[in-house]
């Protein structure tokens, strides 16, 4: 005997199709509440369509958006994606781990059917009909690409006093949580458009803290994956040691499942030369892994002057660990050589400026791929009015000035920095502790936005795990007068599994997370 749900959707879909409404607004409202394998189960049991999931959120992005402004674009032909996942479940083909699930991008990512801008007026045209890597990974997995987001304009990469989440091109993105304050790190509108459940994942991209920190601003889970494990290649850069791409989803499983989906080798790319001894298949069993006992946690709790109230919930967090079998091991610290922080600068703006002017060499438009840093820098002054209101291009200046990646100033500064983060940083607190996983918190709470005086940022503990290369993961711990906060666990390179068994067993800890109210908070 058929399915009553079954023939109840079939009926009510013909009826919806005569009227032209979405099957899932009249069955449900609730879609966007759904985890990624509940959302692919609801597809095989014929409770939803793809297409009508895609419609879903295609509205609620229309509804809600708004001022949040975390959306850059609709991808054009998003239903006809969604109507060929419907055709291959028709057809009895297995589903991906991503069947039908609507994806965003950030806009420095590049997909076909839309251009790739980077937050920029000078790559508004940017069409270069290429998939990156990463995203016909996701395709191959079943995902739909629902569209871009808004972003820091070249990934908070241009100049000082910047505000997170501006850009020339798609104004201010607004945290959803409060909507008069920041969404924070360049990856923001991927952040924003997640916790305002405007699709089930959102893809973001770091250099130093630019995953992590809106997810722990938004109140999402955020990986940052070791980097060379997904593949860079055509996505607009900054730094070739230190970027990488990563997932945002409002739970870890649907995060990890995304990764697991996006990963992988690319002969473009060298980082991804090496892989890891595990595949997604381990990836994903580690999720199943909630067992604490034995486990070592190294707590760092002095990487930057958090908030008494992010410590006070950090403290919460830590005891949840050691309460469910984790042996704690406080007071870890990691202490920066002289120098450190203007070596990292060295090393980004020599970096920028060679992996920019390649990138911008590639691509396929003939006036486009004639572009360097160099014609930006003049772009941005004779556009100044519109492209630079609030803050200048310091970043882009100093970066043209360097002499490259062959420089004797450049290769000393990588080494330095290097060593002070992996062999006397992560692998030696691991080593001396013999602990499994270090944690922090991963930031403080979002700040007033401030097209002045720029960012107000409180510090954070992105860039132990960003410098290295290693993976981070940040996850929901708690808020802080309404705006959440999120704990990062870091360890060695290739430790995803672990850190994500660890992530898993915290998640089912912690209280849930709030949804926010998509409104300015009443606060003072």
């Amino acid at each position: 005997m058929p399915n009553p749900l079954t023939l109840i959707y079939s009926v009510v879909a013909w009826l919806c199709l005569l009227v032209g409404v979405a099957p899932a607004t009249v069955l449900a409202n609730d879609w966007h509440e759904r985890s990624i394998p509940r959302l692919i189960a609801a597809q095989q049991a014929g409770e939803i369509s793809a297409e009508a999931l895609v419609r879903y959120y295609i509205e609620r992005i229309e509804r809600l958006d708004g001022e949040l402004a975390s959306v850059l674009a609709i991808s054009p032909d998003a239903l006809e994606q969604a109507r060929e996942r419907d055709r291959q479940l028709a057809a009895g083909e297995p589903p991906g781990l991503l069947h039908g699930i609507p994806v965003l991008l950030k806009d420095n990512i590049e997909s076909r059917e839309l251009p790739t801008t980077a937050g920029s007026l000078a790559l508004q045209d940017n069409h270069s009909g290429r998939d990156a890597p990463l995203v016909a990974s996701l395709r191959a997995a079943g995902a739909v690409i629902l569209g871009k987001t808004n972003l820091s304009e070249w990934a908070n990469f241009r100049g000082e006093r910047s505000s997170s989440g501006w850009s020339a091109l798609g104004g201010q993105t607004r945290n959803p949580f409060d909507l008069s304050r920041t969404p924070c790190g360049s990856s923001s509108g991927s952040g924003a458009a997640v916790a305002a459940r405007l699709a089930p994942v959102a893809i973001g991209t770091e250099t130093n803290g630019s995953i992590v920190c809106p997810a722990t601003a938004n109140g999402n889970v955020g990986i940052k994956p070791t980097v060379g494990l997904v593949s860079r290649t055509h996505i607009v850069p900054i730094s070739h040691t230190q970027d990488t791409a990563g997932p945002m989803a409002m739970n870890l499983a649907d995060a990890v499942v995304t990764l697991a989906a996006m990963m992988g080798p690319d002969p473009a790319d060298p980082a991804t030369n090496e892989r890891p001894e595990w595949g997604a298949e381990e990836l994903l069993a580690a999720l199943e892994t909630d067992n604490l006992e034995g486990v070592r946690i190294g707590v760092i709790r002095g990487l930057a002057n958090f908030h008494p109230a992010v410590l006070a919930v950090y403290d919460q967090a830590v005891e949840m660990l050691r309460a469910a079998g984790a042996e704690i091991v406080d007071e870890l610290s990691l202490d920066w050589p002289e120098g450190f922080w203007a070596d990292t600068y060295t090393v980004l703006s020599h970096e920028f400026r060679h992996t920019l002017n390649a990138y911008l060499a590639s691509l396929p438009d003939a006036q486009l791929n004639r572009l360097d840093l160099a014609a930006l820098i003049e772009f941005n002054r004779e556009h100044a009015d519109r492209q630079m209101p609030w803050f200048g291009q310091e970043h882009f200046e100093r970066a043209e000035a360097t002499d490259g990646i062959e420089s004797e100033a450049y290769l000393e500064a990588l080494a330095r920095i290097g060593t002070a983060t992996r062999e006397d940083g992560i692998d030696r607190l691991l080593a001396e502790h013999e602990v499994d996983v270090l944690i922090s918190p991963t930031g403080g709470p979002a700040w007033k936005i401030d097209w002045i005086n720029g960012d107000h940022f409180g510090g954070g503990s992105a860039t132990p795990a960003a410098v290295s290369g290693y993976p981070a993961i940040t996850v929901p711990m708690g808020e802080i007068h309404g705006l959440p906060v999120g704990v990062s666990l870091f360890a060695g390179r290739y430790s995803e599994p672990r850190l994500i068994a660890v992530a898993a067993a915290y998640e089912r800890l912690r209280p849930e997370p709030s949804e926010p109210a998509l409104r300015d908070a009443e606060t003072p």
